[in-house]
């Protein structure tokens, strides 16, 4: 019994943080903390994320996300992105701006 609770309180925890999407979907609750006024996942611009062999390469300035107080490079693998319900690309950094928590990416198509 004690199991159940302990899971049903986890379950409440994780759904009570996790976001929407400007779109409606929800980030996934590993991925964001907050809501959509303070949360560490955010829509970004598409001109911010390059394809490149094995994943993306996505480059943040001040204004693109809402945390990013200085220019920063990431490169991101393609095995680690999340698909992205919308098209658009979101990023979520947690626990700080420096820390790519997860990356959402809409299919290819070719």
């Amino acid at each position: 019994m004690r199991g159940i609770l302990a899971f049903a309180l986890f379950l409440f925890a994780t759904s009570a943080m996790a976001h929407d999407a400007p779109s409606g979907w929800s980030y996934d609750p590993y991925c964001c903390n907050g809501d959509s006024k303070t949360g560490d996942c955010e829509m970004i611009p598409s001109r911010t994320v390059t394809v490149i062999p094995g994943g993306y390469r996505i480059t943040l300035y001040p204004g693109d996300h809402r945390y990013v107080t200085h220019a920063h490079i990431f490169t991101l693998p393609q095995r680690k992105t999340m698909r992205s319900p919308d098209g658009a690309y979101h990023l979520c950094l947690f626990p700080d701006e420096n820390t790519p928590r997860c990356f959402y990416a809409p299919d290819m198509s070719y």
